[in-house]
C-alpha cells in the first residue's frame, strides 16, 4: 500500500507541475506530460518500478478516448468518412509500410525484419493526436477529421499487423533464441477463439461485434433509467466504465483491437439520450489515465541508450518524421485537403505511436526483429512521440500566422463608399447589415474570412475581403467621410484595436461596438467609445423575462421587472467604467472592485424593492437577498 501511494504521489505532483507549466509557455499539455514523466524517470528507476507495465495499464486511456470520440461521431457521419478512411487510411499505412521496409532493407536489415519495422513505424500515436487536436480545438476541422480517419483505419490495421508478425519470423533469431518466452505473454491471457479454425474465429469475432450493437441499442437504456432509479450518482459512474470495461475485454477475448471495439459502442450510442451523461463520467479517468501514459512514455526512455547511440537514435528520429510528413503531404494533396489543413493532417501524424510498442515488443517476441534493434527503435518511436507537441507549435506558429497572412486572395479593392461601414459580417453584422439594408441604407461591409465572402457572394451579397483594422484598407473604405462604423468583428483584440484607431482619428464618426462582455465594455469604454452593446445580453434579459413568465409572473410585469432590471444594470455599468482601467486586471483594481461592493450593497435591496412592488410580493426582498443582479452576460 505505502508503494502504491508513494508511485501515485509521484505520478501525481509531477503532472500538477509540470503540465500548467507548459500550457503557459504554449507548449501543450502533452508536451507537459512527457516532460514530466522523462523528470521522474531516474527516481522510478531508483525506487525500481515497472514502466512498461504501467504504460500497459494507462494505455486504457486510449480505449476511454476513442469511445468518447465515437459518442461525437453518428453512424451517418462515420459512413459519409468510408472513401478517407479507406483512401487515406489505407494509402498511408500501406505506402508507409514499405517506404520504410525499403530504408531497413538498405539499412542492411533481413527482409522479415523490414516488413515488421515498416508495418511499426506506419501507425501513429493515437493518444496524441486526438489530445492535441481536441485540447486545440482542431478536431472537426479538414485535417482534423483527415488525420481521425487515418488514426481510425491504423487502429483497425494493428490486428492484421498482429497476426503477420509470426509469420515473418527470421529464422536464426528463432534458433539463437532460448524458447518462445519471449512471445509467450501474448498467449497467457483467456481467448474465445484459441484452437478454433479460422471460420470459426470469424464467426465468434462477428458474433462479439453483433453483441456490442445489439446490447448499445436495446440494453444501454433500460439498464440505464434502472440505475438512474436509485438516485446515485456513483452508481451511474460505476456502470458506465463496467460498459466500456466489459466491451474492451470482450475484444481482447476475440483477439480485436479493445480501442476499435469501444469506438464502435460509442458510435452506437451517439444517439442516445445518455450520450452526454456517458461522456461525462468518462472523461476524467479518460484524462487522467492519458496523463498518466503520456507519463510512462517519457519515463520510459533508456538514456543510457541515448547517450551512447544519440547521433544514430535522432538521425533515425528525423527519417521517420520526415518520411511520414512527405508521405502524408502527397496524400492530402491527393484527396484534396487543402492549404492549412493539409499541413495540419501531416505534421499530426509524423509519428510513431503507442501500438508501435506493442508492435515491437511482440515482433521481438516471436523473433521478428532482433533485440539490439527493438531497443533502437523503441528509443525512435518515443523520441518521436516527443517530437509531436513540437509539430503542432510549429503548425501554431509558423504554418497559421503564414495562412492567414496570405488567406488564399489579396484583399479587395474597395469601390463603393457610404456613409456606414460595417466591420464584421457574421452572425451579428450580417443582421445589422439587414435591417440597414431594407431601411434604405447601404453599408460597405468588410470581412476577414474569404470562406464567409464565397459563401455570400452565392446569394448575391456583396462584402468586401480585407482587415478592417488596418489603415490603410479603412481609409479606402471612406472612413474619413462616413457618419457611422459598426464593428461587429468576432475577435476582442482586432475590436479593441479599430476602435481606439477611429476614436482617435476620426472623432466625428459615431462608433457602435460588439462588446464579448461586461469586461469588454469596460475596455471599450476607456478606449473613449460611448455606444456599446453586449453580445448576449438582449437575449439574456428575454431569457430572464421568460423565466420570470414561467414562474407564473403575468407577461405585462415581466416586462416591467425586465426593464427594471435593465436600467439599474446600465446605471451601474456607468457608474463603475470610469473606475475601470485597461492596463489593470479587474482582480487586482482596487478601486473597481470597492465601488462594485459599495453599488451592490447600495443597489441590490433597492432593485429587491422594486421588483417586490411590481410583483406585489412582500417577501421577495427576504427571497432573493443572497443573489446577486450584477452579473455579465
Amino acid at each position: 500500500m505505502d508503494s502504491f501511494l508513494l508511485l501515485s504521489f509521484i505520478f501525481l505532483i509531477a503532472g500538477i507541475v509540470a503540465v500548467p507549466i507548459a500550457t503557459r509557455f504554449g507548449l501543450g499539455s502533452v508536451l507537459g506530460y512527457l516532460l514530466a514523466g522523462m523528470a521522474i524517470s531516474p527516481l522510478l528507476r531508483l525506487l525500481d518500478v515497472d514502466v512498461v507495465s504501467l504504460q500497459h495499464f494507462a494505455e486504457f486511456g486510449v480505449v476511454m478516448m476513442l469511445f468518447i470520440v465515437g459518442l461525437e461521431l453518428e453512424p451517418r457521419k462515420l459512413w459519409e468518412m468510408r472513401g478517407r478512411l479507406i483512401g487515406l487510411g489505407g494509402g498511408q499505412v500501406l505506402v508507409t509500410t514499405l517506404i520504410f521496409a525499403g530504408i531497413s532493407l538498405l539499412n542492411g536489415d533481413r527482409w522479415q525484419s523490414a516488413i515488421a519495422i515498416g508495418m511499426i513505424l506506419a501507425v501513429s500515436s493515437t493518444a496524441i493526436i486526438l489530445q492535441s487536436l481536441n485540447e486545440k480545438g482542431l478536431l472537426k476541422t479538414e485535417g482534423g477529421q483527415a488525420s481521425f480517419s487515418v488514426l481510425l483505419f491504423q487502429d483497425i490495421a494493428v490486428i492484421p499487423m498482429l497476426a503477420i508478425m509470426p509469420l515473418l519470423a527470421v529464422p536464426e533469431l528463432v534458433l539463437g533464441s532460448s524458447g518462445h518466452a519471449a512471445g509467450a505473454d501474448h498467449d497467457n491471457g483467456i481467448s474465445l477463439v484459441h484452437g478454433l479454425s479460422a471460420w470459426q474465429s470469424a464467426l465468434v469475432t462477428m458474433a462479439a461485434i453483433a453483441a456490442i450493437v445489439i446490447a448499445g441499442n436495446y440494453l444501454t437504456r433500460p439498464v440505464f433509467r434502472f440505475i438512474a432509479m436509485s438516485g446515485l450518482r456513483e452508481l451511474f459512474t460505476a456502470t458506465a466504465l463496467l460498459f466500456v470495461v466489459g466491451i474492451a475485454l470482450l475484444m481482447t477475448l476475440v483477439g480485436l483491437s479493445p480501442a476499435l471495439g469501444t469506438f464502435l459502442a460509442g458510435v452506437v450510442l451517439a444517439n442516445s439520450e445518455y450520450r452526454h451523461e456517458l461522456e461525462s463520467d468518462i472523461d476524467p479517468f479518460k484524462g487522467l489515465l492519458l496523463g498518466l501514459f503520456f507519463m510512462t512514455v517519457g519515463a520510459g526512455i533508456n538514456f543510457g541508450l541515448l547517450a551512447v547511440s544519440y547521433g544514430a537514435i535522432l538521425f533515425w528520429t528525423a527519417v521517420l518524421v520526415v518520411a511520414k510528413l512527405a508521405v502524408l503531404y502527397v496524400l492530402g494533396l491527393i484527396f484534396r485537403i487543402r492549404g492549412q489543413d493539409r499541413w495540419l493532417f501531416a505534421l499530426a501524424l509524423a509519428q510513431a505511436g503507442e501500438f508501435g510498442f506493442v508492435l515491437l515488443s511482440y515482433a521481438r517476441g516471436v523473433s521478428a526483429i532482433p533485440g539490439p534493434l527493438a531497443d533502437q527503435l523503441l528509443l525512435v518511436v518515443a523520441m518521436s512521440m516527443l517530437v509531436t507537441p513540437l509539430l503542432f507549435i510549429l503548425y501554431d506558429r509558423v504554418i497559421v500566422p503564414r495562412y492567414a497572412e496570405a488567406n488564399d486572395r489579396a484583399f479587395d479593392e474597395i469601390d463603393d463608399q457610404g456613409d456606414v461601414i460595417i466591420a464584421g459580417r457574421g452572425r451579428v453584422g450580417g443582421i445589422v447589415d439587414r435591417m440597414l439594408t431594407v431601411a434604405g441604407h447601404r453599408a460597405t461591409v468588410i470581412d476577414y474570412s474569404s470562406k464567409q465572402i464565397d459563401l455570400l457572394s452565392k446569394f448575391g451579397i456583396r462584402t468586401y475581403f480585407g482587415d478592417a483594422t488596418r489603415p490603410d484598407l479603412l481609409a479606402s473604405a471612406g472612413i474619413s467621410r462616413a457618419k457611422l462604423l459598426i464593428v461587429a468583428i468576432d475577435d476582442k483584440a482586432r475590436s479593441n484595436t479599430l476602435v481606439s484607431h477611429v476614436i482617435r482619428n476620426y472623432p466625428e464618426v459615431h462608433v457602435i461596438a460588439r462588446a464579448f462582455d461586461r469586461t469588454h465594455v469596460f475596455e471599450l469604454w476607456s478606449l473613449g467609445c460611448r455606444d456599446i452593446v453586449r453580445e448576449t445580453y438582449d437575449s439574456s434579459l428575454r431569457i430572464g423575462r421568460s423565466a420570470y413568465e414561467a414562474l407564473g409572473i403575468p407577461h405585462d410585469r415581466a416586462m416591467e421587472m425586465t426593464a427594471a432590471f435593465e436600467r439599474m444594470d446600465s446605471r451601474s455599468l456607468r457608474e463603475v467604467a470610469d473606475y475601470y482601467d485597461i492596463n489593470v486586471p479587474p482582480s487586482e483594481n482596487e478601486a473597481f472592485i470597492e465601488r462594485m461592493r459599495t453599488l451592490r450593497k447600495e443597489w441590490d435591496p433597492a432593485l429587491q424593492r422594486q421588483m417586490a412592488d411590481i410583483i406585489g410580493r412582500e417577501d421577495l426582498e427576504n427571497d432573493t437577498s443572497d443573489k446577486s443582479l450584477l452579473r455579465s452576460s
